[in-house]
Protein backbone atom coordinates (compact mmCIF):
# COMPACT_ATOMS: atom_id res chain seq x y z
CA UNK A 1 0.00 0.00 0.00
CA UNK A 2 1.48 3.34 -1.07
CA UNK A 3 0.76 6.42 1.01
CA UNK A 4 1.49 9.78 -0.58
CA UNK A 5 1.97 13.26 0.78
CA UNK A 6 4.02 14.90 3.48
CA UNK A 7 4.50 14.69 7.24
CA UNK A 8 6.45 17.18 9.32
CA UNK A 9 9.10 15.86 11.67
CA UNK A 10 7.51 14.50 14.83
CA UNK A 11 4.18 13.65 13.22
CA UNK A 12 5.27 10.27 11.83
CA UNK A 13 2.88 8.40 14.19
CA UNK A 14 -0.02 9.83 12.17
CA UNK A 15 1.43 8.41 8.96
CA UNK A 16 1.94 5.02 10.62
CA UNK A 17 -1.67 4.96 11.83
CA UNK A 18 -2.94 6.05 8.42
CA UNK A 19 -1.09 3.18 6.75
CA UNK A 20 -2.41 0.72 9.34
CA UNK A 21 -5.95 1.84 8.55
CA UNK A 22 -5.49 0.34 5.08
CA UNK A 23 -3.58 -2.74 6.16
CA UNK A 24 -5.74 -3.72 9.13
CA UNK A 25 -8.89 -1.62 9.41
CA UNK A 26 -10.24 -1.91 5.89
CA UNK A 27 -9.83 1.57 4.40
CA UNK A 28 -10.20 1.71 0.60
CA UNK A 29 -9.39 5.33 -0.20
CA UNK A 30 -8.77 8.08 2.31
CA UNK A 31 -6.89 11.23 3.25
CA UNK A 32 -5.85 12.89 6.49
CA UNK A 33 -4.51 16.38 7.16
CA UNK A 34 -3.47 18.31 10.24
CA UNK A 35 -2.74 21.98 10.81
CA UNK A 36 -0.86 23.05 13.93
CA UNK A 37 -0.68 26.71 14.91
CA UNK A 38 -1.78 27.64 11.41
CA UNK A 39 0.85 25.54 9.63
CA UNK A 40 0.14 22.33 7.72
CA UNK A 41 2.07 19.46 9.33
CA UNK A 42 0.28 16.41 7.88
CA UNK A 43 -1.12 15.98 4.36
CA UNK A 44 -1.53 12.32 3.36
CA UNK A 45 -3.65 10.31 0.95
CA UNK A 46 -3.78 6.79 -0.41
CA UNK A 47 -5.87 3.98 -1.86
CA UNK A 48 -8.39 4.13 -4.67
CA UNK A 49 -10.65 7.04 -5.53
CA UNK A 50 -13.75 4.80 -5.59
CA UNK A 51 -14.62 2.61 -2.61
CA UNK A 52 -16.31 0.07 -4.88
CA UNK A 53 -13.25 -0.11 -7.13
CA UNK A 54 -11.21 -3.24 -7.55
CA UNK A 55 -7.44 -3.20 -7.24
CA UNK A 56 -7.24 -5.09 -10.55
CA UNK A 57 -10.26 -3.74 -12.39
CA UNK A 58 -12.69 -0.92 -12.97
CA UNK A 59 -12.76 1.95 -10.55
CA UNK A 60 -9.16 1.42 -9.48
CA UNK A 61 -8.01 4.96 -10.20
CA UNK A 62 -5.76 6.08 -7.37
CA UNK A 63 -6.76 8.68 -4.82
CA UNK A 64 -4.70 11.74 -5.74
CA UNK A 65 -3.75 14.99 -4.04
CA UNK A 66 -6.88 16.76 -5.34
CA UNK A 67 -9.43 13.97 -4.80
CA UNK A 68 -12.48 15.25 -2.93
CA UNK A 69 -15.02 13.15 -1.06
CA UNK A 70 -18.48 13.22 0.43
CA UNK A 71 -18.17 13.62 4.22
CA UNK A 72 -21.78 13.10 5.37
CA UNK A 73 -22.40 14.74 8.76
CA UNK A 74 -18.91 16.19 9.01
CA UNK A 75 -20.64 18.74 6.76
CA UNK A 76 -22.53 20.06 9.78
CA UNK A 77 -19.47 21.57 11.39
CA UNK A 78 -18.54 23.50 8.26
CA UNK A 79 -22.14 24.57 7.68
CA UNK A 80 -22.45 25.85 11.27
CA UNK A 81 -19.73 28.39 10.56
CA UNK A 82 -22.16 30.31 8.35
CA UNK A 83 -24.73 31.20 11.05
CA UNK A 84 -21.92 31.82 13.54
CA UNK A 85 -20.22 34.15 11.08
CA UNK A 86 -23.54 35.96 10.58
CA UNK A 87 -23.85 36.23 14.36
CA UNK A 88 -20.29 37.56 14.55
CA UNK A 89 -21.25 40.27 12.05
CA UNK A 90 -24.42 41.19 13.93
CA UNK A 91 -26.74 39.76 11.26
CA UNK A 92 -28.18 36.83 13.24
CA UNK A 93 -29.26 36.85 16.89
CA UNK A 94 -28.80 33.42 18.45
CA UNK A 95 -31.33 34.21 21.15
CA UNK A 96 -34.03 35.47 18.79
CA UNK A 97 -37.02 33.23 18.01
CA UNK A 98 -36.59 31.38 14.74
CA UNK A 99 -40.06 32.68 13.86
CA UNK A 100 -38.80 36.27 13.87
CA UNK A 101 -36.83 35.40 10.74
CA UNK A 102 -39.14 32.69 9.41
CA UNK A 103 -42.75 33.51 10.40
CA UNK A 104 -44.30 30.28 9.09
CA UNK A 105 -42.10 28.32 11.51
CA UNK A 106 -44.17 29.47 14.51
CA UNK A 107 -46.93 26.92 13.77
CA UNK A 108 -47.43 23.84 15.93
CA UNK A 109 -46.10 25.21 19.20
CA UNK A 110 -42.71 26.30 17.88
CA UNK A 111 -42.97 30.03 18.59
CA UNK A 112 -40.49 29.81 21.49
CA UNK A 113 -37.73 27.95 19.63
CA UNK A 114 -34.70 30.22 19.35
CA UNK A 115 -31.84 30.08 16.87
CA UNK A 116 -29.50 28.70 19.53
CA UNK A 117 -31.87 25.72 20.03
CA UNK A 118 -31.62 24.86 16.35
CA UNK A 119 -27.83 24.98 16.34
CA UNK A 120 -27.56 22.85 19.50
CA UNK A 121 -30.08 20.15 18.46
CA UNK A 122 -32.65 21.25 21.06
CA UNK A 123 -35.47 22.25 18.70
CA UNK A 124 -37.33 18.94 19.06
CA UNK A 125 -37.55 18.47 15.28
CA UNK A 126 -35.22 15.57 14.42
CA UNK A 127 -37.81 13.76 12.27
CA UNK A 128 -40.80 14.39 10.04
CA UNK A 129 -44.25 12.83 10.06
CA UNK A 130 -43.57 11.92 6.43
CA UNK A 131 -40.09 11.44 5.04
CA UNK A 132 -39.14 13.48 1.99
CA UNK A 133 -38.07 11.96 -1.30
CA UNK A 134 -34.56 12.74 -2.50
CA UNK A 135 -36.01 15.21 -5.00
CA UNK A 136 -38.05 16.96 -2.30
CA UNK A 137 -35.07 17.05 0.05
CA UNK A 138 -33.04 18.85 -2.59
CA UNK A 139 -35.61 21.27 -4.01
CA UNK A 140 -35.01 24.05 -1.49
CA UNK A 141 -38.71 24.33 -0.59
CA UNK A 142 -40.20 21.05 0.65
CA UNK A 143 -37.94 20.60 3.67
CA UNK A 144 -38.66 24.04 5.08
CA UNK A 145 -42.38 23.65 4.41
CA UNK A 146 -42.47 20.28 6.19
CA UNK A 147 -40.62 21.63 9.23
CA UNK A 148 -42.87 24.67 9.45
CA UNK A 149 -45.87 22.33 9.74
CA UNK A 150 -44.17 19.79 12.01
CA UNK A 151 -44.98 19.62 15.71
CA UNK A 152 -41.97 19.10 18.01
CA UNK A 153 -41.28 15.63 19.41
CA UNK A 154 -40.40 17.12 22.82
CA UNK A 155 -40.62 20.48 24.52
CA UNK A 156 -38.12 22.63 22.63
CA UNK A 157 -35.14 23.63 24.71
CA UNK A 158 -35.85 21.11 27.46
CA UNK A 159 -33.93 18.17 25.95
CA UNK A 160 -31.69 17.52 22.98
CA UNK A 161 -31.52 14.94 20.20
CA UNK A 162 -29.43 14.74 17.07
CA UNK A 163 -31.16 16.33 14.06
CA UNK A 164 -29.44 14.05 11.57
CA UNK A 165 -31.22 15.16 8.38
CA UNK A 166 -33.62 17.95 9.36
CA UNK A 167 -30.62 20.09 10.29
CA UNK A 168 -30.23 20.69 6.54
CA UNK A 169 -33.54 22.46 6.12
CA UNK A 170 -33.50 24.22 9.47
CA UNK A 171 -30.13 25.86 8.80
CA UNK A 172 -30.80 26.47 5.11
CA UNK A 173 -34.09 28.24 5.64
CA UNK A 174 -32.88 30.22 8.63
CA UNK A 175 -29.88 31.55 6.69
CA UNK A 176 -32.01 32.24 3.62
CA UNK A 177 -34.60 34.21 5.63
CA UNK A 178 -31.91 36.17 7.48
CA UNK A 179 -29.81 37.09 4.43
CA UNK A 180 -31.69 36.31 1.23
CA UNK A 181 -28.79 34.04 0.21
CA UNK A 182 -28.35 30.28 0.37
CA UNK A 183 -26.04 28.72 2.93
CA UNK A 184 -24.00 27.03 0.21
CA UNK A 185 -23.39 30.29 -1.65
CA UNK A 186 -22.43 32.11 1.55
CA UNK A 187 -20.03 29.32 2.45
CA UNK A 188 -18.44 29.49 -1.00
CA UNK A 189 -18.12 33.27 -1.15
CA UNK A 190 -17.45 34.23 2.45
CA UNK A 191 -15.42 31.29 3.75
CA UNK A 192 -14.20 28.79 1.13
CA UNK A 193 -12.99 31.25 -1.50
CA UNK A 194 -11.15 33.63 0.87
CA UNK A 195 -9.45 30.69 2.61
CA UNK A 196 -8.79 28.67 -0.53
CA UNK A 197 -10.82 25.71 0.72
CA UNK A 198 -11.71 22.85 -1.58
CA UNK A 199 -15.07 22.27 0.07
CA UNK A 200 -18.61 22.65 -1.26
CA UNK A 201 -22.18 22.31 -0.04
CA UNK A 202 -23.74 22.07 -3.47
CA UNK A 203 -21.02 20.60 -5.70
CA UNK A 204 -20.37 22.65 -8.86
CA UNK A 205 -20.45 20.61 -12.06
CA UNK A 206 -16.93 21.84 -12.80
CA UNK A 207 -15.60 19.95 -9.75
CA UNK A 208 -17.54 16.70 -10.16
CA UNK A 209 -14.62 14.94 -11.89
CA UNK A 210 -12.57 15.12 -8.69
CA UNK A 211 -15.02 13.24 -6.49
CA UNK A 212 -14.76 9.52 -5.81
CA UNK A 213 -17.58 7.08 -5.17
CA UNK A 214 -18.55 6.11 -1.63
CA UNK A 215 -19.76 2.64 -0.72
CA UNK A 216 -20.61 0.67 2.43
CA UNK A 217 -17.91 -1.78 3.48
CA UNK A 218 -17.68 -4.64 5.91
CA UNK A 219 -14.63 -4.64 8.19
CA UNK A 220 -12.00 -7.29 7.49
CA UNK A 221 -11.65 -10.22 9.88
CA UNK A 222 -8.39 -8.71 11.13
CA UNK A 223 -10.25 -5.63 12.38
CA UNK A 224 -11.94 -7.22 15.37
CA UNK A 225 -12.28 -3.84 17.04
CA UNK A 226 -14.69 -2.78 14.31
CA UNK A 227 -17.01 -5.64 15.15
CA UNK A 228 -17.62 -4.53 18.74
CA UNK A 229 -21.31 -4.79 19.45
CA UNK A 230 -23.12 -1.61 20.44
CA UNK A 231 -25.14 -1.53 23.63
CA UNK A 232 -28.47 -3.32 23.45
CA UNK A 233 -30.61 -0.18 23.74
CA UNK A 234 -28.68 1.47 20.91
CA UNK A 235 -29.11 -1.59 18.67
CA UNK A 236 -32.82 -1.70 19.43
CA UNK A 237 -33.23 1.99 18.59
CA UNK A 238 -31.63 1.56 15.18
CA UNK A 239 -33.58 -1.65 14.50
CA UNK A 240 -37.03 -0.31 15.42
CA UNK A 241 -38.64 1.44 12.41
CA UNK A 242 -40.89 3.43 14.75
CA UNK A 243 -38.10 4.73 17.00
CA UNK A 244 -37.12 8.37 16.88
CA UNK A 245 -33.63 7.20 15.97
CA UNK A 246 -34.73 5.43 12.79
CA UNK A 247 -37.19 8.19 11.91
CA UNK A 248 -34.50 10.86 12.27
CA UNK A 249 -32.14 9.11 9.88
CA UNK A 250 -35.08 8.35 7.54
CA UNK A 251 -36.19 11.96 7.11
CA UNK A 252 -35.13 11.39 3.49
CA UNK A 253 -36.93 8.23 2.41
CA UNK A 254 -35.85 6.09 0.66
CA UNK A 255 -32.17 6.56 1.42
CA UNK A 256 -30.72 8.71 -1.37
CA UNK A 257 -28.00 7.58 -3.75
CA UNK A 258 -25.05 9.57 -2.42
CA UNK A 259 -23.14 9.03 -5.67
CA UNK A 260 -25.93 10.60 -7.75
CA UNK A 261 -24.72 13.88 -9.33
CA UNK A 262 -28.10 15.49 -8.57
CA UNK A 263 -27.76 14.65 -4.88
CA UNK A 264 -24.23 16.01 -4.76
CA UNK A 265 -25.26 19.24 -6.49
CA UNK A 266 -27.99 19.94 -3.93
CA UNK A 267 -27.42 22.05 -0.82
CA UNK A 268 -27.91 19.78 2.20
CA UNK A 269 -25.87 21.28 5.05
CA UNK A 270 -26.49 18.26 7.27
CA UNK A 271 -25.13 15.59 5.02
CA UNK A 272 -23.74 16.22 1.54
CA UNK A 273 -20.69 18.44 1.90
CA UNK A 274 -17.84 17.41 -0.37
CA UNK A 275 -14.21 18.32 0.10
CA UNK A 276 -10.66 17.30 0.90
CA UNK A 277 -9.13 16.43 4.25
CA UNK A 278 -6.78 19.33 3.65
CA UNK A 279 -9.73 21.72 3.36
CA UNK A 280 -11.30 20.44 6.57
CA UNK A 281 -8.06 20.75 8.54
CA UNK A 282 -7.44 24.25 7.18
CA UNK A 283 -11.03 25.25 7.89
CA UNK A 284 -10.83 24.20 11.53
CA UNK A 285 -7.38 25.76 11.86
CA UNK A 286 -8.95 29.04 10.72
CA UNK A 287 -11.74 28.79 13.31
CA UNK A 288 -9.21 28.97 16.16
CA UNK A 289 -6.54 31.27 14.76
CA UNK A 290 -4.65 32.48 11.73
CA UNK A 291 -3.59 29.96 9.08
CA UNK A 292 -0.57 30.22 6.81
CA UNK A 293 -1.45 33.25 4.69
CA UNK A 294 -3.08 35.31 7.42
CA UNK A 295 -6.65 34.09 6.90
CA UNK A 296 -9.05 33.28 9.73
CA UNK A 297 -12.81 32.82 10.15
CA UNK A 298 -13.78 33.50 13.75
CA UNK A 299 -12.86 36.14 16.27
CA UNK A 300 -11.67 34.78 19.63
CA UNK A 301 -15.15 35.41 21.04
CA UNK A 302 -16.79 33.31 18.33
CA UNK A 303 -14.20 30.55 18.80
CA UNK A 304 -15.09 30.43 22.48
CA UNK A 305 -18.78 30.35 21.58
CA UNK A 306 -18.30 27.42 19.18
CA UNK A 307 -16.66 25.36 21.92
CA UNK A 308 -19.18 26.27 24.64
CA UNK A 309 -21.44 23.45 25.80
CA UNK A 310 -25.10 24.08 25.00
CA UNK A 311 -26.50 20.52 25.19
CA UNK A 312 -25.28 17.57 27.22
CA UNK A 313 -26.56 14.25 28.52
CA UNK A 314 -28.94 11.65 27.09
CA UNK A 315 -29.50 12.19 23.37
CA UNK A 316 -33.10 11.45 22.37
CA UNK A 317 -31.97 10.25 18.93
CA UNK A 318 -28.51 8.71 19.29
CA UNK A 319 -29.49 7.02 22.60
CA UNK A 320 -26.11 7.76 24.18
CA UNK A 321 -24.82 10.77 26.07
CA UNK A 322 -23.71 13.51 23.70
CA UNK A 323 -22.43 17.08 24.00
CA UNK A 324 -23.06 19.89 21.55
CA UNK A 325 -22.04 23.49 21.19
CA UNK A 326 -23.86 25.75 18.70
CA UNK A 327 -23.41 23.60 15.62
CA UNK A 328 -20.51 21.49 16.83
CA UNK A 329 -20.22 18.15 18.57
CA UNK A 330 -17.94 18.41 21.57
CA UNK A 331 -15.44 15.94 22.97
CA UNK A 332 -17.00 13.10 24.98
CA UNK A 333 -17.31 9.30 25.16
CA UNK A 334 -19.71 9.17 22.19
CA UNK A 335 -17.38 11.20 19.99
CA UNK A 336 -13.83 11.36 21.35
CA UNK A 337 -11.83 14.22 19.88
CA UNK A 338 -8.34 15.36 20.81
CA UNK A 339 -9.08 16.95 24.19
CA UNK A 340 -11.97 18.32 26.26
CA UNK A 341 -11.46 21.68 24.50
CA UNK A 342 -12.07 20.23 21.02
CA UNK A 343 -15.08 20.98 18.84
CA UNK A 344 -15.98 19.57 15.43
CA UNK A 345 -18.13 16.91 13.84
CA UNK A 346 -17.91 13.27 12.71
CA UNK A 347 -19.58 11.92 9.60
CA UNK A 348 -21.51 8.68 9.84
CA UNK A 349 -19.38 5.94 8.34
CA UNK A 350 -15.95 7.36 9.06
CA UNK A 351 -15.08 10.98 8.31
CA UNK A 352 -14.06 13.31 11.13
CA UNK A 353 -12.96 16.93 11.42
CA UNK A 354 -12.37 19.16 14.42
CA UNK A 355 -10.46 22.00 16.01
CA UNK A 356 -8.56 21.86 19.27
CA UNK A 357 -7.91 25.38 20.58
CA UNK A 358 -5.59 24.22 23.36
CA UNK A 359 -3.28 22.40 20.96
CA UNK A 360 -3.72 24.80 18.05
CA UNK A 361 -4.92 21.86 15.92
CA UNK A 362 -7.14 21.66 12.86
CA UNK A 363 -7.80 18.03 11.85
CA UNK A 364 -9.53 16.44 8.87
CA UNK A 365 -9.99 12.80 7.83
CA UNK A 366 -12.12 11.66 4.89
CA UNK A 367 -12.79 8.18 3.56
CA UNK A 368 -14.85 6.61 0.79
CA UNK A 369 -15.30 3.33 2.71
CA UNK A 370 -18.43 3.80 4.79
CA UNK A 371 -18.44 1.61 7.88
CA UNK A 372 -21.34 1.14 10.30
CA UNK A 373 -19.93 3.59 12.82
CA UNK A 374 -21.95 6.71 13.65
CA UNK A 375 -19.84 9.02 15.81
CA UNK A 376 -16.58 7.19 16.66
CA UNK A 377 -15.11 5.31 13.72
CA UNK A 378 -12.04 3.22 14.71
CA UNK A 379 -10.00 4.49 11.73
CA UNK A 380 -10.55 8.13 12.67
CA UNK A 381 -9.94 7.35 16.33
CA UNK A 382 -6.65 5.60 15.50
CA UNK A 383 -5.49 8.78 13.78
CA UNK A 384 -6.56 10.95 16.71
CA UNK A 385 -4.65 8.73 19.14
CA UNK A 386 -1.58 8.91 16.92
CA UNK A 387 -1.84 12.69 16.77
CA UNK A 388 -2.14 12.82 20.56
CA UNK A 389 1.02 10.68 20.81
CA UNK A 390 2.91 12.95 18.44
CA UNK A 391 1.90 16.08 20.35
CA UNK A 392 2.84 14.54 23.69
CA UNK A 393 6.33 13.74 22.38
CA UNK A 394 6.90 17.19 20.91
Amino acid sequence: MDVHGTVAEGFEPVRDAFLRNFEVLGDRGAAVAVYRDGRKVVDLWGGTRDADGDSDGAGAEPWTADTAQLVRSATKGVAAAVPLLLHQRGLLDLDAPVGSYWPEFKEGGKERIVVRDVLAHRAGLPALDRGLSAAEAADGVSGARALAAQQPFWEPGAEHGYHAQTYSWLLSELVLRATGRTLGSLLAEEIAEPLGLEFWIGLPESEAHRVGRVAPVEPPESAGMLRTRPRRNVSQAYADPDSLTRRAFAAIDPVPDENDPAYRAAELPASNGIGTARALARFYGATIGVVEDGARIFTPATTALAAREHSAGPDRVLVVNTRFGPGYMLHGPASPLLSPASFGHPGRGGSLAFADPEGGIGFGYVTNALAKSVTADPRAQALVRALRTALAAA
